[in-house]
């Protein structure tokens, strides 16, 4: 088949990545056939993915809002994927154009296209690095060229601590970041869970075997597990939610207007550093 120009060498076009399967689900256009069979077969197990990827970003742009009026214009996002319409610096810099944003991801064909879309833009960069590492991330040229880690740092894991088998300690990766961050930060978060909304244990793990098979576990925790990635945190109001029972804003009515119950598949939070 005829390669895209935007697929970096090196990545084989055959294998699925959870990237281009993310991308899929929100319509975007850097996918391969492959990422879309495993979407459809995860789709199988639970139809209303994609409504539950469109919950994730709108609570990512009401949090990112939040930060930018709490005064927070740094941005490190981590597991950013692939960039689409109304990513985290577009969200930013409209609300205040002195914001900067480092994107973080350790799947190539994501860290590509991203460099392509912000070339020219000096208040963003995109790092390949892995949240498992955030040694690496916290000493990285881009980190140390565009955040000062002296103010306040909005810290998004959006849709990403999921993808982190228990045997990786994602709640110590977290807590590395969380020291290095200085008071006043927030952690913005989504998970993937069974508690909320309407799928039952056996369609969570459906769609935990798709991913599995293409070499990404995805794992579904209850709310006290994914509420010990807060600790050191202070949750803001309305606390550790489903996603569009965090601060519900007009701006999002189209996608809430539908009450799909899907949309209530999966946690979300913000917490500030005291």
């Amino acid at each position: 088949m005829d390669r895209p120009t935007w697929v970096p060498q090196g990545i084989d076009p055959s294998v699925p990545s959870v990237s281009r399967i993310y991308d899929y689900y929100l319509g975007g256009s850097h996918n391969f056939e492959v990422d879309r069979e495993a979407a459809r077969r995860a789709m199988e197990a639970y139809p209303g993915l994609p409504k539950i990827m469109q919950a994730n970003r709108a609570f990512m742009r009401r949090a990112v809002r939040y930060a930018v009026g709490e005064g927070v214009t740094q941005f490190l996002d981590i597991g950013s994927g692939i960039p689409t319409f109304g990513n985290v610096h577009e969200i930013a810099q409209a609300a205040d154009p002195r914001s900067h944003v480092v994107y973080v991801d350790h799947d190539p064909v994501a860290v590509a296209h991203g460099r392509a879309v912000l070339e020219g833009d000096p208040r963003t960069a995109v790092l390949p690095a892995d949240l498992r590492k955030p040694h690496d991330i916290l000493t990285s040229d881009e980190v140390g060229r565009l955040l000062d880690l002296d103010r306040p740092v909005a810290l998004l894991l959006v849709a990403v601590l999921h993808f982190v088998e228990d045997q990786d300690d994602p709640w110590a990766a977290v807590a590395e970041l969380r020291d290095a961050l200085a008071p006043g930060s927030l952690l913005v978060l989504t998970h993937a869970t069974t508690d909320t909304g309407p799928i039952r244990p056996e369609e969570g793990q459906g769609v935990e075997g798709v991913y599995r098979n293409v070499g990404s576990p995805l794992l579904m925790r209850a709310h006290r597990d994914v509420a010990r990635f807060f600790d050191g945190f202070e949750l803001v109001e309305p606390g550790l939610v489903a996603m569009p029972d965090w601060r519900p804003d007009p701006a999002d009515a189209p996608a809430a207007a539908d009450e799909d119950p899907a949309m209530y598949v999966g946690f979300a939070g913000v917490g500030r550093k005291p």
